[in-house]
């Protein structure tokens, strides 16, 4: 394995750390066509955040992509989104978070800090009750090995030029049209 996929993001997500290491590519490239056909009735809803303060306090509209909107409110806009299949969503979700990539550091009952790697298990067991905190895993994991994707998917939509007055949903379906 390459350096670059032994190379761990972490996130934290509550009291419990995630260690995200990069997909290989050509599984990246396998799950682009799942991702896309989940994530394309969300691009309406999301791209009103691009160019809003990012999870990392940028602002700059210019240089903002899909994957640089707030985690916060993406996971607001997946869980309110009623047009995604439950199905394609499960599937893609546990291709995202059971392929091997992701260790969690969590406390036991005891309150030592243990170090996992992410199973159906221990996924069930983690989310049970805060399924919002499984969808921003997933965003963690898209923003980490789909980055560049979304960013050139964004500026394909004009979305990066500043002053635009054309409706999202006129956006998204130009952003459709031209990658289709």
């Amino acid at each position: 394995m390459g350096l670059r996929q032994m190379e761990p993001t972490i996130e934290r997500i509550g009291t419990k750390k995630f260690y995200i290491t990069p997909f290989s590519a050509f599984k990246a490239a396998n799950l682009t066509g799942e991702l896309a056909s989940v994530l394309a009735p969300l691009l309406g809803t999301l791209a009103p955040l691009v160019g809003e303060s990012s999870s990392k306090g940028e602002s700059s509209q210019k240089d903002a992509g899909l994957m640089d909107i707030d985690a916060g409110k993406a996971v607001a806009a997946m869980s309110g989104c009623g047009s995604i299949s439950g199905d394609k969503l499960e599937v893609l979700m546990k291709r995202l978070l059971l392929g091997d990539n992701i260790v969690v550091e969590a406390p036991d009952e005891d309150g030592n800090v243990r170090h996992e790697r992410l199973d159906r298990e221990l996924a069930d067991e983690l989310f049970c009750g805060e399924v919002h905190e499984m969808f921003l895993l997933c965003f963690y994991v898209i923003r980490l090995n789909f980055n560049g994707f979304f960013k050139k998917l964004t500026a394909l939509s004009g979305k990066g030029k500043v002053g635009e007055e054309e409706a999202p949903e006129a956006k998204t379906a130009a952003m459709i049209r031209r990658i289709l």
